[in-house]
């Protein structure tokens, strides 16, 4: 089993419960199990436009490769209406595959460490939430890397991010 973290997000309809009810897919996949949540945050729009952003992140243990991780997390924001009209466009859900373990992984279509994570409040408020002394391979220390994110606005606005009952289709 590997440990990876997702970044969850939303700005579009009910980006709560949107982030709510993809805990929840992502907890009914085989091969996934969900071990930390963090606590819900309101965050600006970074090189993007629209409402704020409501963020989250969880830690899971997986049996699935990076990319079928990917591919399921590209599932999940499909089914909750996920367009990208353009980039940075505004959504209904977000799902971006933080770490994948202590691998790193440079594909077209897959990087691992994320490659903008350290630069993102909406990212390390809520990973220090799980996991203050994960190392980001490369980067540093989640805790040591808060300072320089300090200037973006984010606000923490729910304690715990937890999941209703709502059953998964994807």
């Amino acid at each position: 089993m590997t440990v990876a973290y997702i970044g969850l997000g939303a700005n579009l309809g009910d980006a709560r419960q949107a982030i709510k009810d993809a805990i929840v897919c992502l907890a009914q996949q085989i091969g996934v199990t969900i071990t930390a949540k963090s606590d819900l945050y309101r965050t600006a729009p970074i090189e993007s436009s629209g409402d704020d952003y409501l963020n989250c992140a969880v830690a899971v243990e997986t049996s699935l490769t990076a990319r079928q991780l990917l591919t399921l997390c590209l599932k999940i924001e499909l089914h909750f209406g996920r367009e990208r009209p353009y980039k940075n466009a505004p959504r209904t859900l977000d799902l971006d595959l933080l770490l994948y373990g202590d691998e790193r992984i440079a594909e077209p279509d897959l990087i691992v460490p994320h490659p903008r994570m350290a630069l993102r409040a909406f990212v390390l408020y809520p990973l220090a939430d799980i996991a203050p002394d994960l190392d980001i391979p490369g980067v540093g220390r989640v805790s040591a890397l808060l300072p320089e994110v300090a200037d973006q606005r984010v606000e923490r606005v729910a304690y715990g991010c937890c999941p209703t009952k709502r059953v998964c289709t994807s």
